[in-house]
């Protein structure tokens, strides 16, 4: 059994379909998604529906990402926030135009089923952000660290230039988990296309939503798989790719 962790996804449904045909699933593999299914391209919706579908023949795990909490509220109550709008949620809701009246329900309670964080049985831990608290995810009390929290990636980052690899010395944050993996922060921020690492952290967002491919990592082996560059499939499209 192979166990993959998936970067944002940002509504790239043929980055995704190309990114699962790429890693030749089988039905014993393991998919952990890091959240931000929605938002950005043109095919928020049918993520959402693909990976409902996907779910039905392999074992996933949803995170659910700061864009998903978006969506969930407007599907939910129809009120659209203004930062979520331009930040990729204009797209989210014209993708939803074509999708009937108990889709979109049951797209809801796929949003509310999500879990923010998943610690699996090799204490490897898996949230769309961050945390804060020195104890770990149980002990978080801002709740909304977990999808919007960038001090986790950043501290890893610094200290992975101090430390190196000696556990011993790793921040109290890091110490409680064997691997942390996380999305949300764009590698390609840091001009790097691929997923990246730091002291125990693993960052899987590599920029699907801009210029940047749809990435999966093997949990064990560190393979990475990509799709091609999200936004070469989608050339008659603006908005978020401009960035």
């Amino acid at each position: 059994m192979r166990s993959f962790a998936i970067g944002d996804i940002h509504g790239g449904l043929k980055a995704l379909k190309q990114l699962i045909e790429r890693l030749k699933l089988t039905n014993d593999d393991h998919l952990i998604f890091m959240g931000d299914y929605v938002d950005g391209w043109s095919e928020s919706a049918q993520v959402i529906q693909y990976v409902i579908e996907l779910s039905k023949t392999n074992d996933c795990i949803f995170i659910k990402g700061n864009h998903d909490v978006w969506c969930e509220q407007w599907l939910r109550t129809g009120d659209i926030n203004e930062v979520w709008f331009i930040h990729g949620g204009k797209e989210t809701i014209e993708s939803y135009e074509m999708i009937s009246e108990d889709d979109k329900k049951q797209h809801l309670y796929f949003f509310e089923d999500m879990d923010l964080c998943h610690i699996d049985n090799q204490n490897r831990l898996f949230l769309h952000a961050g945390f804060t608290s020195m104890n770990g995810v149980e002990r978080e009390v801002h709740k909304e660290n977990f999808y919007f929290d960038r001090t986790l990636w950043e501290m890893a980052l610094t200290m992975d230039k101090r430390i190196e690899k000696h556990s011993e010395l790793y921040p109290n944050r890091l110490k409680h988990y064997h691997e942390i993996y996380i999305g949300h922060t764009p590698t390609t921020n840091l001009k790097q296309d691929q997923p990246m690492n730091a002291i125990n952290v693993w960052n899987v967002d590599t920029g699907a939503a801009f210029k940047g491919k749809l990435s999966a990592i093997d949990l064990d082996t560190k393979e990475v798989f990509q799709s091609d560059a999200v936004y070469i499939l989608y050339p008659n499209e603006v908005g978020r790719n401009k960035q």
